[in-house]
């Protein structure tokens, strides 16, 4: 099958002609002749099989035959996207498939000045590309309205979720037409996204190109156990001795991924990292040096999990499982795009067994174990869990100084023998702050002992009280 017998225009099938396709995926199969029908879909596919493709294509077809003129502020198609990189490259995909066409585009998202953005809208956008917060702020601003709609598409719906973009989600599906064409693209569909389907969708085409939370096949998937002190040490062996010249890893933590990318240039990696803590302005060039291949290793938290599309890509590390199973599909969708083999490693210390046990029932299948010379696993790696492996006993530390015994509890004086809590209202000098003030010598006399008052001194002159005080005032 090719893309010329899916009904697509001209200008588009030269575009695609342009990209270097002709034969579409099994997603894009389906999904592109549903959409120019104008039903609502639900599709899910591995992560680089198309999904991108399969929803511009017949979005751009759609806007060109309704030839409805776009008003100022106002928008006829909005592609929701979870992240700032997902974004970007859905912007790109529209430019580069609709670049014979008049289309006019733009993509929003936060992180960068706002102005350029509200530029853009006010003279209205036949496609809209956004993150749901930018998006939000441009609506509360007035920059941009959504009431002649056309069509929406919600890409990666299932990570928007995960994200906590749903609440703002549904403040835009409620300011939306209810006459639209509604299409959810995802890897995956979680019970929630289906739920929100339900109410979303109007007997919509449901497309499930492979099981769900399957891996692709062309991945080969292996894991490194490793003690946990040794894991970056342990990759950069791996870089170095493979001569990996491209490698994604992934961190669970923006401080990891910081000190990963740190380490590994430190020893001679050129290594970047991209997480939510790093500007735009970073994460686009830590990207770019990425696909140029002026950086190495690009280290990332899940925010770059989804839609990172990087042609040929043949490593992925998790330097740490994720905590949530799906996660690990994500990540290493990755690799093995568009046909070509890939390679996903995870390093496994004693404490990740668990996460790994549940990626392989997840994935149905295990996954390979092979340790590395030099970078073994701690004792008390043990998988399956329960199942210790031999190894010999850690070296005897040598004996310490040891301190002297303590008394035992026996030994001290009981609570009754102890010294008495002082009563906070008793003062040191056996002053009561509980009882009224009463004057104990003449003022300006000063005793000579506890016992006895001191004379006043006749040189002194008395101090006049207030009358309030009982003083008698100035006289």
């Amino acid at each position: 099958m090719s893309f010329t017998s899916l009904g697509l225009a001209e200008p588009l099938l030269r575009a695609v002609a342009e990209q270097g396709y002709d034969t579409p995926s099994p997603i894009q199969q389906q999904a592109i002749p549903a959409v120019l029908a104008g039903r609502d879909l639900m599709a899910a596919a591995q992560t680089g099989t198309g999904k991108t493709a399969g929803f511009t294509l017949p979005m751009l077809q759609r806007l060109i035959e309704s030839k409805r003129k776009v008003s100022p502020n106002r928008i006829r198609a909005l592609v929701l996207t979870p992240t700032r990189e997902l974004a970007a490259q859905v912007g790109e995909s529209v430019r580069n498939y609709g670049k014979h066409l008049p289309i006019r585009s733009h993509v929003v998202f936060g992180g960068v000045s706002i102005n350029p953005q509200m530029m853009a809208t006010r003279r209205g956008l036949d496609v809209l590309v956004a993150c749901p917060g930018r998006l939000m702020d441009l609506y509360n601003q007035n920059a941009v309205k959504f009431d002649e709609v056309e069509i929406l598409v919600l890409d990666e719906a299932d990570r928007m979720l995960d994200m906590g973009f749903i609440r703002d989600i549904r403040r835009i599906l409620a300011l939306l037409p209810k006459k639209r064409q509604n299409l959810l693209f995802s890897a995956t569909f979680a019970d929630e996204i289906r739920e929100l389907a339900t109410g979303l969708l109007d007997n919509p085409a449901v497309i499930e190109v492979t099981p769900r939370n399957s891996t692709a096949e062309r991945i080969e998937q292996l894991v490194h156990p490793c003690d946990k002190a040794n894991k970056i040490a342990l990759l950069s062996h791996l870089v170095t001795s493979n001569d990996w010249q491209q490698v994604l890893v992934f961190t669970r933590t923006k401080h990891m991924a910081n000190r990963v990318a740190e380490t590994l240039d430190k020893n001679g990696v050129s290594a970047a990292a991209i997480h939510g803590n790093k500007s735009q302005g970073a994460r686009t060039r830590a990207l770019a040096g990425f696909k140029d291949g002026s950086v190495k290793v690009l280290v990332a938290t899940d925010i770059a999990a989804r839609g990172l599309d990087i042609d040929k890509l043949p490593q992925v590390v998790n330097f740490e499982l994720p905590n949530v199973a799906e996660d690990y599909v994500h990540r290493i969708g990755r690799t093995g795009r568009a046909g070509k083999m890939g390679n996903a490693i995870s390093l496994v210390s004693a404490h990740e067994v668990g996460y790994l046990v549940d990626i392989e029932k997840l994935i149905k299948r295990p996954i390979e174990q092979v340790e590395v010379a030099g970078f073994e696993p701690e004792p008390e790696y043990e998988y399956p869990p329960g199942n210790k492996r031999k190894r010999s006993a850690p070296p005897v530390k040598a004996p310490v100084a040891q301190r002297p015994e303590r008394h035992e509890r026996h030994d001290r004086p009981e609570r009754s023998e102890r010294r008495p809590r002082r009563n906070p209202m008793i003062a040191a000098d056996g002053f009561d702050f509980s009882k009224p003030y009463e004057e104990t010598s003449p003022r300006g006399e000063i005793p000579d002992s506890p016992n006895a008052p001191a004379k006043a001194d006749p040189h002194k002159p008395k101090r006049v009280v207030a009358a309030l005080l009982g003083g008698l005032g100035r006289k």
